[in-house]
């Protein structure tokens, strides 16, 4: 690990626009390809750390285009900078810019070899499984494929209209039987009234939750569904840190609370925001179904050691190609994370993939 004062020799950025094998419907919009920033930092010694901040518009208010310009400034002012200058300038913006944030900040500790990012033995993080088809007869086999694959609880978007939702979902429930686990994710996609309808005519029978039914800043909306769900919620994009997690447990308003690194700034926030959650009563969630296999597997070195259930960092089998140079292993169901594995990035899909790069070196 490098000296707090051993100043960083470059600092790169590159803007990268991956398609992904088959468009990802969400309640706001269809997904076709993801709009990626990569943080490159290499050390004096010749030593590299990655980091990764995906923009999902409708998700953050964030966007690629603010992105690259700040990041493109940071490299410039970041070159050649401490290790303690280089996290000051970080915080500073992270409450503004944490998706951004967290692209420069998990790269210094990818850098830095960050204990979380490695494990002592091969080890299995489970995941969930989507599920996309709306037709019966391909809805079926996408199912049976998936729980072939080992998979063992699934989700299910929702969020477009009331009654075809919910018949959807019924159908859902017919087919899985109860031989998986079905979290139902509404991102945001309800008015109140629209939850209260959705929500209060589910059947419970194998559900495990229900994701986000109204907009994020609309608390009161998700509040007057409270009373109405016969299963449990849950929060999402409501949450970006430690006083969303507070309100949360404050107003009761959910027996699950889904955290993102991305929106926790690095791996030791990720944690604290965790271990928060579970000491407040609550149960934390852990993954991001909107990212390459970088950001996926330091959420999944994160889930082996914090979270007891499905993780739902499941973004990188979406894109046509990865941003690793070493494949993310991923077999029955679970990431496998194996021991001396290291995230270092894949130039032959930034050729592929790049829309833009600036580098930065030291003075």
């Amino acid at each position: 690990m490098s000296s707090a004062t051993d100043p960083l020799e470059s600092v790169e950025v590159i803007r990268l626009r991956i398609p992904l094998v088959k468009p990802y419907k969400l309640a706001f919009g269809k997904v076709e390809a993801f709009d990626t920033l990569i943080v490159l930092l290499r050390s004096s010694e010749g030593r590299c750390g990655a980091g990764e901040a995906t923009l999902l518009t409708g998700y953050t208010d964030e966007t690629i285009g603010e992105s690259w310009r700040h990041s493109c400034a940071l490299a410039d002012a970041l070159a050649g900078a401490s290790r303690v200058e280089f996290v000051r300038r970080i915080r500073e913006i992270a409450a503004s810019l944490p998706f951004l944030s967290t692209s420069f900040m998990t790269a210094l500790e990818a850098l830095d070899a960050h204990p979380l990012l490695q494990v002592a033995t091969p080890t299995r993080v489970p995941i969930l499984g989507i599920l996309n088809e709306i037709e019966a007869g391909a809805l079926e086999e996408e199912i049976e494929r998936l729980l072939a694959t080992g998979y063992r609880t699934l989700k299910v978007k929702v969020g477009f209209e009331v009654v075809g939702d919910l018949q959807r979902v019924a159908r859902i429930q017919s087919l899985v039987a109860g031989r998986a686990r079905l979290r139902l994710d509404a991102n945001q996609g309800y008015t109140a009234r629209q939850a209260q309808r959705f929500a209060g005519a589910l059947d419970p029978a194998g559900i495990e939750l229900f994701e986000q039914p109204c907009a994020a800043g609309d608390w009161d909306a998700h509040m007057s569904v409270v009373p109405y769900s016969t299963v449990p919620l849950m929060l999402d994009e409501s949450i970006y840190g430690l006083d969303d997690i507070e309100r949360a447990a404050q107003m009761k308003a959910a027996r699950y609370i889904k955290v993102k690194l991305m929106k926790l700034v690095s791996l030791d926030g990720l944690v604290e925001a965790i271990e928060r959650i579970r000491l407040l009563g609550m149960v934390p969630v852990l993954g991001n179904g909107v990212a390459c296999d970088l950001g996926c597997w330091m959420e999944a070195c994160v889930a082996a050691r914090h979270i007891d259930n499905a993780g739902e960092m499941n973004g990188f089998l979406k894109p046509s190609a990865g941003v690793l140079a070493g494949p993310l292993e991923f077999e029955s169901g679970a990431i496998v994370l194996k021991p001396g594995f290291v995230g270092l990035p894949d130039e032959a899909a930034f050729s592929r993939f790049e829309t833009a790069r600036y580098r930065r070196r030291r003075a």
